[in-house]
């Protein structure tokens, strides 16, 4: 198989035994990429203990308790707060039509703690069946752009979409970074996971544009146009300047009203995402590089900072306004499927807000295996699972409801993180941590109400290590796999209906790169990968597409990507997908991972959005799909 450096390699993981934890979670025992039994050192099961800390004894006392109608809650005769202001008195088992939602129960010790009641499955239109488009949007850009995709691009994209019969978009992660300099490039490490990024603004379909001067800073942000790597720094000065200018001199949606009911609206969250804002302008981007009295977002120090600067506050909220109205109107009727990456920054709003859910001293990442020997370390601090359940989930909660709100769809990336996670201490290596697990029903469930409510589909990535149970937890919960021609050695046409099926993802080569050699040649330049292992893995990528696909070997790079698709087309899964990169058949990826030293994240697409309609590879590739959904799936 290709060297592609991602989360690892699907195979069998665990039995009952080695799935047993101790009171702190950690999987002691585990089975590694080789079918190993691994059993992980006393060193690294001291420290994740010490960064746990040690779990209330009262804990399934005092813990949420998520269940489904139906079901006994074990409490026997209590009074429940609906969350619509009436009261329910239940004996025993929730009846079948108690409303779903976030309730309070009164057990007969006294004790108030949080009912969720969940349908136990995702949001999932019955017998429906579409294909789409996934792209990077700060690579898609138009002649009106600042020199990144933007929200008003997504609407030209979601339009021409529905024309041509689409039914979803796929899209990469939206949520913010830090407002300043440098930019974060990568879309899978924002600072929060519940707020999005003022980079994707169109900033002449805001507010009050038109009646500032901006013709200066409009000028300026098309010329970044003609540079193919995008400068977030560049864009985000710019942006920064025209918007400060329209919060200051036309007030916006402020003068409607319009923004300060959206405000309210909010709560308290939208409030401390923008006073961390206000903040990192002036401190930086690190909450733990501040001055020790700002560190604790309750505090006096904060509460007085917010009260000094009331302008820099709003401004901060006003431009999460703007991105709500603008996705909307970019999203319209078409569901628009938003990525949640696994974590955030460790410096980050989210960090800051929630340092008493977050494990100190511990990142995520990956163990070693076939792809990666050294393992790999993402930078994103864990939740702890037992302070998440005294949190009552609100981490969890608010960061699935926002990621899927005004967009009716939520990919979770590495959603073998709901079950457990890869745990690295500071300072060692990704092979020296351990697997953490995680209450995965509580979450799966959850996630099921939120995407209930939001009547908003659910894609897992379940890319990697997939232990067993995993991917049949995910098809109970009508959550859809995420199924690539890459990766799968079966026939499409034996692939599961609930999926979501692609040729490749952002961290893959792409078809016109893979058949061309120059994503190994990348590779090779960028990484240590081995030369023979490299070529191995590309002539048996090749061999799929020259034998099952049928494509010649002197086709051309386009004429490969529509045989790809073409033998992606067998698929019966729900969903099927095309990125915008093979649609152009361009050759370099979006991102290679674990490479620092490449442009990853900043390659703009070559075909600007104008173009994409009339683009003979997309109107091939668009041809393919739908046909495909319009009739039966063929049969193995």
């Amino acid at each position: 198989m290709l060297s592609v450096g991602g989360p690892g390699i699907i195979g069998a993981v665990s039995d009952d035994e080695q799935r047993q934890t101790d009171r702190w979670g950690i999987q002691r025992r585990w089975v590694d990429a080789n079918e190993e039994t691994a059993v992980v050192s006393e060193a690294t099961v001291r420290r994740l203990r010490e960064a746990i800390g040690e779990p209330p004894d009262d804990l399934e006392d005092s813990a949420p308790i998520v269940t489904r109608p139906g079901r006994d809650l074990g409490l026997g005769r209590v009074g429940i707060g609906c969350e619509d202001g009436r009261t329910r008195t239940v004996d025993g088992r929730l009846p079948e039509d108690f409303p779903l939602g976030y309730h309070r129960v009164r057990t007969a010790a006294g004790r108030e703690r949080l009912l969720v009641v969940s349908p136990g499955r995702c949001w999932l239109p019955p017998r429906w069946r579409a294909w789409g488009w996934t792209l990077q949007l700060y690579a898609t850009r138009s002649g009106a752009s600042w020199g990144m995709g933007d929200l008003a691009d997504l609407r030209a994209v979601r339009e021409w979409a529905q024309r041509i019969d689409a039914g979803f978009l796929l899209i990469n992660p939206l949520h913010a970074v830090a407002p300043t300099l440098p930019q974060e490039a990568s879309p899978y490490l924002p600072a929060t996971r519940r707020f999005r990024n003022p980079l994707y603004l169109r900033v002449e379909e805001v507010p009050g544009a038109d009646q500032v001067e901006l013709s200066s800073c409009v000028d300026r942000g098309r010329r970044l146009n003609g540079e193919r790597l995008i400068d977030r720094d560049a864009v985000w000065r710019l942006k920064r300047e025209a918007l400060e200018q329209i919060h200051r001199l036309a007030g916006g949606g402020e003068r409607s009203g319009d923004f300060e009911r959206w405000r309210t609206a909010q709560g308290t969250a939208l409030q401390e995402f923008a006073v961390w804002c206000a903040l990192a302008d002036e401190h930086g981007p690190d909450w733990r590089d501040w001055p020790t009295q700002l560190h604790d977002p309750h505090g006096a120090a904060v509460g007085e900072y917010a009260e000094r600067h009331p302008d820099r506050v709003s401004f901060h909220a006003w431009l999460q306004w703007l991105l709500d109205v603008q996705l909307r109107k970019a999203s319209g009727d078409l569901p628009v499927i938003q990525d949640l990456p696994i974590g955030v920054a460790g410096g980050g709003a989210d960090a800051w807000a929630w340092q008493g859910t977050m494990a100190a001293g511990i990142t995520v990442g990956a163990p070693p295996d076939a792809f990666n020997s050294a393992g790999q370390d993402w930078g994103s601090p864990p939740l702890t699972p037992w302070r998440l359940r005294q949190a009552e989930y609100r981490p969890f909660i608010e960061s699935v409801r926002a990621t899927m709100a005004a967009a009716g769809g939520v990919r979770i990336d590495h959603v073998m993180g709901l079950f457990r996670l890869w745990w690295v201490p500071d300072g060692a290596g990704p092979a020296e941590g351990a697997y953490v697990r995680y209450p995965s029903e509580d979450l799966l469930d959850i996630v099921a109400l939120e995407s209930h409510r939001a009547r908003s589909i659910v894609v897992g990535e379940d890319l990697g290590t997939v232990e067993p149970g995993v991917r049949e937890a995910l098809s109970e919960h009508d959550m859809l796999s995420y199924r690539l021609l890459w990766f799968e050695q079966d026939d499409p046409a034996e692939w599961p209906d609930k999926a979501l099926a692609a040729v490749t993802t952002h961290d893959l080569p792409t078809v016109a790169g893979l058949w061309s050699g120059s994503d190994v040649r990348e590779q090779r330049r960028y990484t240590d990968a081995d030369v023979a292992e490299l070529t191995a893995g590309r002539e048996e990528l090749l061999a799929r597409l020259r034998g099952p696909a049928g494509v010649s070997p002197d086709a051309t790079p386009a004429e490969a990507v529509a045989g790809a698709h073409r033998l992606l087309a067998r698929a019966p899964s729900t969903l099927l997908a095309a990125t915008l990169d093979d649609a152009v058949a361009e050759e370099q990826r979006p991102n290679i991972p674990g490479v620092v030293d490449r442009d990853n994240w900043s390659l703009s697409l070559p075909v600007p959005v104008e173009d994409l309609p009339e683009h003979p590879t997309a109107t091939a590739l668009a041809g393919i799909l739908r046909d495909a959904v319009r009739r039966p799936p063929a049969q193995g």
